[in-house]
């Protein structure tokens, strides 16, 4: 995101940068709309539809639970309404955290440019990724999915969910939803654009499968697995940037990022080859919602395949870039140094010699920075593609 210079001239109504300045502004007035259509009674069956979750089932109380009846939903096409709505108060809470945390630490750290913008991208995503993981770890421990992981194939279709199961997958779908628009609040440059869209596209076209085909219980499995690895890497650039000898994130990061791709893969292949391909019922209804045929099941595996394999080979060429820039960086070291003679010409020598890294014509990396910070900075900007193509 590039750095807003405040002026003292206000931009012209509805101009591109009156649009940019005050865009939280005016999806709050929108969202208002929405919310005070619930006072009156003609507008209040519309704004239903896009504040509160569609579709729910009132099922009775049974001997186990006479206590108090369950309460239970399904998805349908008003879904899209419910997560438009959440879309806007993404792009809300995302203004907020920019303006009264990010923009604040932005000013006193005087960051550059490039960092200005990773450093604002990791302290969005961290949080998000932070609440994802709590809020998909009390998912699964109230409904008792590490207790008994037969939960993940058992009883499938699972087209009935709970309040907090639907809401979840809703407020992830209006979360990767609203940073198509921020992509034009936040300014980003025309070259990130493509990188930006083809993760963001990923996290949509993962999540509604597991929503649409009556996954979701092990799309809540994996979404929290992958959030909780994500959002060890992006804390660890955020404390990188506040002190650059910070590393040892990156490298539970790595190991953490190995394990959750081969623990993907299992728990993927235990759910849907497995303990669906042995499941009764094998036939496509749609008025059930049971997708368990064998079309199906190869799709989903392909799909869940071809993602791992693809974040590993981004991975693997990471570690291989970092492998040769650090050898590069070590070979200087080994070379004997000159004799050193008398003269100002000898003496350039000798400081471009011991100072490749600042003094080479051919280098252009920063100038300011030291010569141990020079792995770091490639790290970091090579490190974020691996989380960015996810």
């Amino acid at each position: 995101m590039a750095i807003r210079k405040k002026s003292s001239k206000s931009p012209p109504v509805l101009s591109h940068e009156f649009v940019l300045q005050n865009h939280a502004d005016i999806v709050s007035c929108v969202a208002m709309v929405f919310l005070l259509g619930l006072m009156f009674e003609i507008t209040a069956k519309i704004s239903i539809v896009f504040v509160t979750l569609q579709y729910n089932v009132t099922l009775p109380a049974t001997e186990e639970q006479a206590t108090e009846s369950a309460f239970l939903y399904y998805y349908g096409i008003k879904d899209l309404a419910t997560v438009f709505f959440y879309m806007l108060v993404a792009i809300i809470i995302h203004a907020i955290i920019q303006e009264y945390v990010l923009d604040k630490i932005n000013r006193r750290m005087h960051f550059s440019k490039t960092k200005h913008s990773k450093f604002n991208e990791s302290g969005q995503l961290s949080a998000f990724y932070l609440f994802s993981c709590i809020w998909g770890t009390f998912i699964l421990v109230s409904e008792n999915y590490i207790s008994d992981p037969t939960i993940l194939w058992r009883a499938y279709p699972h087209n009935l969910m709970t309040f907090q199961m639907k809401f979840f997958y809703i407020s992830q779908l209006a979360y990767w939803f609203h940073a198509f628009p921020e992509l034009y609040f936040q300014k980003t440059k025309k070259e990130d654009i493509p990188r930006q869209l083809v993760y963001i596209g990923l996290y949509l076209f993962h999540i509604a499968g597991a929503y649409l085909l009556n996954l979701n219980h092990l799309g809540l499995v994996l979404l929290v697995l992958h959030y909780f690895v994500e959002f060890l890497f992006h804390i660890s650039r955020l404390f990188y940037f506040s002190d650059e000898k910070y590393q040892k994130g990156f490298s539970l990061w790595a190991v953490l990022f190995v394990l959750g791709r081969l623990l993907t893969l299992i728990l993927s292949v235990l759910t849907v080859g497995f303990g669906l391909a042995r499941a009764e019922n094998q036939k496509l209804d749609f008025s059930t919602g049971n997708f368990n045929v064998l079309a199906v099941r190869i799709a989903v595996l392909a799909s869940i395949c071809i993602t791992q394999a693809f974040m590993m080979w981004k991975f693997i060429n990471f570690q291989l870039r970092r492998w040769r820039e650090h050898s590069t960086f070590q070979a200087p070291a080994v070379k004997k140094k000159p004799p050193v003679t008398k003269g100002r010409s000898s003496r350039k020598g000798t400081v471009a010699q011991s100072c490749p890294t600042l003094c080479n014509p051919m280098n252009r990396s920063t100038p300011d920075l030291p010569v141990h910070h020079q792995l770091p900075e490639s790290t970091q900007t090579h490190v974020r593609l691996v989380g960015d193509a996810i």
